[in-house]
């Protein structure tokens, strides 16, 4: 007896085989950004402009797996999820790109965009004016610092070939048990 792997819980938890990528990009992509807004929110790194620009392929891959998943909970055809998946690889593609250009960039391999410097992090609540004065955002060649040799943008690096990988891989996966 075969069964498709929409109807195959895996693991005995309910789970059908073609969300389970879509929970794993899910979580992945929701803990990788949500790491870089604690990092600015709860420890005052300020990032700059191409940090901010590295967010978005995992804000948009957060949706499009939670879309996913849910659809493939519905009941939804075992190619819409694999077309969500898939999107959800190529925007880790794309961040991948973004988290090279801006390593590079803190290496001083190329040069960075013109006028590269974020426009938030500042505490606009007392005096406008000095705080504007006394915010000065990091330029984009300046690493806010590293951990085992990776900045901020080398970690998105890995992160985003880790997540693209599982986002391909589920895609990719043969359709029955």
């Amino acid at each position: 007896m075969t069964t498709t792997s929409a109807a195959h819980p895996i693991h005995g938890h309910g789970i059908p085989r073609q969300t389970l990528g879509a929970l794993l990009l899910l979580v992945g992509c929701a803990a990788t950004v949500g790491t870089a807004l604690v990092f600015q929110h709860g420890f005052g790194y300020i990032p700059c402009a191409l940090c901010l620009e590295e967010r978005i392929p995992y804000y948009v891959s957060v949706a499009l797996a939670a879309a996913a998943l849910l659809l493939g909970r519905a009941g939804a055809s075992t190619g819409v999820v694999r077309g969500l998946i898939a999107a959800v690889g190529l925007a880790m593609v794309w961040s991948l790109s973004l988290a090279v250009y801006h390593a590079g960039v803190e290496w001083h391999w190329w040069a960075g965009p013109a006028g590269c410097a974020a426009a938030g992090g500042a505490d606009l609540t007392g005096d406008l004016l000095s705080t504007i004065d006394a915010v000065h955002p990091p330029a984009c060649d300046q690493a806010a610092g590293r951990f085992l040799g990776l900045s901020f943008a080398g970690w998105n690096a890995v992160a985003s070939v880790i997540l693209g990988g599982i986002a391909f891989a589920s895609a990719l996966k043969p359709a029955k048990a």
